[in-house]
């Protein structure tokens, strides 16, 4: 019998019979306020007049009209580049320890956005929330004695003058407690190993040595993971090499559209638990086995504000219009998309941080994110969002039963008419025009704005099918492999013209 495992989950559900949800309302009033009050003395705070905000009869009506949106561009360029030329208490009180670089889906070059102190520990602290929940997935006891492989960014951080760099899963892995340290996996010697592939290389030559019970990662860079270690041990399945793996955490993205190709890599089901760990912070995570929709962290150091997902509030560049309104917490309704603004305890203020979302429960706040900003595409009317993207490819899968882990397309103009022009990474063999077609009709009957748009200025659909490590090869060349790197859903016209020249040289070297 698996005795310390039986204890462990034990304590972890007396933990969650002891402790009280609090008030959703209350508690984020209460956040409000705490940021609010700990950064009323730094330069934001006295420029937009937080104490002014604190004594207003609504505090919470106050600082919306009295603090703009802001996107990383705006904020980094009038305030967060300050703190990079040493200056203290510039958005929080004091200098953030480190920096996350996110080059996220948009760009080759990193974003940097300062991680408090506070921040790290009440990532921490939503941490422990989430193990807590585990008490509701009916988890065998000895589950809590095997290994977690927590497959993230390197751990070995950038040394910037009085602070650190590097990717939030790296910074996140590098404060890891030492009572949990035998536990994590790839160990943290392979953990700072910076290059991908031979960090890959490593997990796998150790993989057998492990006694792995869980997975956490991106989805994409996982299956990568996985397929390497099947690969080294020449086996059909990962349970073959850890018999034992019973739970994947995923994060970062939708893992609805990596569902069949994952599951092509078991040789059995997994307990499959979202989360939701941005660069910005830990924001939510599934709270129970009944959904796969993530419950809002509403008492821990984040402020939640919503904008209605709409065309007229969109901006080209993803960002939005500055008399977008704003709905609070109160008064979201369930089924509707919102793009998500946060004010933390790393000095972010109404930022945008560039996910659409919705309630799939109103009661519980339980979200699922449904795409980016500035993956929408509305060029001549279309307005198609992620998750309607997503939608349309699970449903071709299922259709020509194939996997399409990735894929990325682009409203191009070809003879002066407009075309989306979509790449599917698959090694199904279906012709590209009937794929062309059933997507067509998928997307007409799911999205009443498309088919409008296809009667009037939308020419047509083209499909090219391409292997899927292609996707990987070219977040390589652009960005990097591994980490928190996620595929752009939807390019401009210039950067598709790349994607496409790109894919032309290595199908020819190929």
């Amino acid at each position: 019998m698996a005795i310390i495992g039986s204890l462990i989950k034990g304590l972890i559900d007396l933990r969650d019979r002891i402790v009280t949800e609090p008030d959703p309302e209350e508690a984020q009033l209460e956040v409000l306020k705490d940021l609010l009050t700990k950064a009323r003395d730094t330069a934001f705070g006295k420029y937009y007049g937080f104490q002014g905000i604190l004594e207003d009869a609504d505090i919470k009506k106050a600082f919306a009209a009295r603090v703009p949106y802001f996107d990383y561009n705006k904020i980094n360029e009038q305030w967060w580049q300050r703190m990079h030329e040493g200056e203290e208490n510039v958005t929080w009180p004091g200098k953030p320890p480190y920096f996350a670089l996110s080059s996220g889906t948009t760009g080759k070059s990193s974003k940097r956005i300062p991680v408090t102190e506070d921040m790290v520990e009440a990532i921490r602290q939503s941490g422990i929330k989430q193990i807590g929940a585990l008490s509701n997935f009916d988890l065998p006891g000895d589950f809590f004695e095997k290994e977690i492989m927590m497959l993230g960014s390197s751990t070995d951080l950038l040394e910037a003058g009085d602070h650190k760099e590097g990717e939030i899963s790296g910074i996140s892995a590098s404060r890891i407690p030492f009572w949990f340290r035998s536990y994590y996996k790839p160990g943290e010697e392979i953990a700072q190993i910076e290059n991908w592939d031979e960090r890959v290389q490593k997990i796998a030559e150790n993989a057998k040595n492990w006694d792995i019970g869980a997975l956490t990662g991106i989805p994409s860079w996982m299956e990568l993971m996985m397929k390497e270690v099947i690969k080294y041990h020449k086996v059909s399945n990962i349970h073959e090499i850890w018999p034992n793996l019973q739970v994947y955490t995923s994060g970062g993205v939708a893992f609805e559209p990596y569902e069949k190709s994952f599951n092509a890599l078991l040789a059995h089901p997994i307990t499959v638990i979202d989360t939701y760990l941005a660069s910005e912070g830990f924001l939510a995570y599934q709270s129970r086995p009944e959904t796969n929709a993530m419950k809002l962290v509403l008492d821990n150091g984040i402020y939640f504000e919503f904008v209605p997902f709409k065309a007229e509030y969109v901006n080209e560049d993803g960002s939005i219009s500055d008399d977008a309104p704003v709905i609070p917490l109160s008064e979201v309704k369930e089924e509707e998309d919102y793009i998500l603004l946060i004010s933390t305890v790393s000095g972010a203020w109404r930022y945008l941080i560039g996910d659409t979302i919705k309630f799939t429960d109103v009661e519980r706040h339980e979200i699922r994110i449904t795409g980016r900003t500035k993956f929408f595409l509305n060029v001549v009317g279309s307005q198609l969002s992620v998750n309607k993207m997503n939608d349309a490819v699970k449903e071709l899968e299922e259709r020509y039963d194939i996997e399409i882990p990735e894929f990325t397309l682009a409203a191009v103009r070809i003879d002066g008419e407009f075309y989306h022009s979509w790449y599917l990474g698959t090694n199904g063999k279906v012709d590209d025009e009937e794929l062309a077609q059933s997507l067509d009709e998928i997307l007409k009957q799911a999205n009443k704005n498309y088919s409008v748009a296809r009667s009037k200025a939308l020419k047509g659909v083209k499909v090219k099918t391409i292997p899927s490590d292609l996707f990987y090869e070219w977040n390589a060349a652009n960005k990097k492999k591994g980490g928190q790197v996620k595929m752009e859903k939807v390019m401009n016209e210039e950067k598709f013209a790349q994607w496409e020249d790109f894919i032309k040289k290595q199908l020819a070297s190929g």
